[in-house]
């Protein structure tokens, strides 16, 4: 039996995905996670299972130290756990990325200046250490910019500001973000760069031996211009003219090999306007959320499952043929405001909208919620499956318009 070590976040959307697809290949799973260190032992866990996913080479020192045999494979779940999972395999001699390539696309600032190295469409951008005032930059500045904190995912951290006044408050902002969520924002400072026009698209796919395939390419629908970054909507397949989604493709995989990822899944985000494609960020990751169960019609299988099985070189079965409902989509559902989530009205509804295959609401009544860029969260996922892009889109669109949430007015200091 195949053994896979596989990095679950306390707070992950699709471990429960991923243990299931391990189910069903016969895959034993070794499970790490990072539960509070200090609550862990109280209530029975392994050291194992309260990692800091993000001190990799401590974290891995433990792994090391508490598991049993070496595994045939070490994946994470999500963004929290890639570069640890690249650590550990580099250190078991494990076929995988290198930790310095994972780190690099991690990090904002170091795969901006990759970018500008290897020539690709890249805006002018500058670091911004902690501490510094931003008027120091204006000279250099072209407004719109947009202020971004150096490591964050889903959105968080991301502020366009239009002029000096909103560069400051972005900044400090930003920073504030940075500090509550990464233990080295003294350190790291942030990214403030010019603002790219064009539609986003997000492409999905995966690494063997150096060479890229393309799952999906989802469309964006809904602009994304600012001041904040939330996404909502993909649908698949593109609507962009084929040759220009071949140019996507073959900018992701030079932009793939320049930041030498060699295996896994990816997870690209590029923005699209008259001066040609923009590469906004390769993750060794696939798509967050739940967002990939999207995609099952076309794979013929979970996602989870093709990494699982790219993972521990299992078979992959050719891709089906798409059918009927040739075209999917997914919504993350957004947070409108800040508060306290106590219930929604309108599920059975949005349920029936014809279309429509799933609606996983995702928050807990009583838990705190916010929008990009303070929160990475979502109230949940609707999923639609269609003849075309467009219906598929409608339908998403219709049955969220159905969904009624309470969401209460939280104690400011919260």
């Amino acid at each position: 039996m195949k053994r896979v070590l596989l990095l679950l976040p306390t707070t992950g959307y699709r471990n429960n995905d991923f243990l299931a697809a391990a189910k069903k290949l016969g895959v034993e799973i070794v499970a790490a996670a990072n539960y509070c260190h200090q609550l862990a032992p109280s209530w029975g866990l392994a050291p194992i299972m309260a990692l800091h996913f993000d001190q990799p080479e401590q974290a891995a020192d433990t792994v090391l130290r508490e598991m049993n045999g070496i595994p045939d494979a070490v994946l994470a779940v999500d963004d929290s756990g890639v570069e640890l999972a690249a650590v550990l395999s580099e250190r078991l001699g494990l076929p995988g990325n290198r930790a310095e390539a994972v780190r690099r696309v991690r990090d904002k600032l170091a795969f901006r200046r990759l970018l500008k190295e290897r020539e690709f469409e890249c805006p002018g951008f500058h670091h911004l250490p902690s501490g510094e005032d931003p008027r120091k930059l204006l000279g250099e500045l072209k407004f719109p910019v947009v202020v971004k904190a150096r490591r964050l995912s889903a959105s968080r951290g991301v502020i366009r500001a239009d002029d000096p006044e909103a560069l400051a408050r972005a900044v400090s902002w930003v920073r504030a973000i940075q500090a509550r969520a990464d233990r080295d924002a003294e350190t790291l400072g942030l990214v403030v760069e010019e603002f790219i026009p064009g539609r986003e698209y997000a492409l999905e796919g995966g690494l063997h031996q150096g060479k890229l395939t393309t799952l999906a390419l989802f469309d964006k629908p809904d602009p994304l211009d600012g001041p904040y970054f939330e996404e909502t909507l993909y649908v698949t397949p593109s609507r962009l003219p084929q040759a220009l989604q071949d140019c996507i493709h073959q900018e992701v995989a030079r932009a793939c090999r320049a930041a030498k990822l060699v295996s896994g899944p990816v997870h690209a985000e590029v923005r699209v306007n008259d001066q040609g494609i923009w590469i906004l960020e390769v993750a060794a990751r696939s798509i967050g959320g739940l967002c990939g169960r999207a995609l099952t019609h076309l794979l013929g299988m979970s996602l989870e499952e093709f990494i699982l099985r790219q993972g521990v070189a299992e078979p992959v079965p050719l891709l089906p043929a798409a059918g009927e409902d040739a075209a999917a989509g997914v919504m993350m559902i957004p947070i409108p405001r800040r508060g306290i989530y106590r219930g929604l009205d309108g599920l059975a509804a949005a349920q029936s909208v014809p279309g429509v295959t799933g609606v996983a609401i995702t928050v807990e009544p009583g838990q705190i919620i916010a929008p990009p860029p303070d929160g990475a969260s979502y109230l949940g996922f609707i999923f639609s499956r269609a003849a075309s892009p467009a219906d598929a889109e409608a339908a998403l669109r219709v049955a969220h318009g159905r969904l009624r949430f309470d969401i209460r007015r939280a104690h400011a200091a919260l």
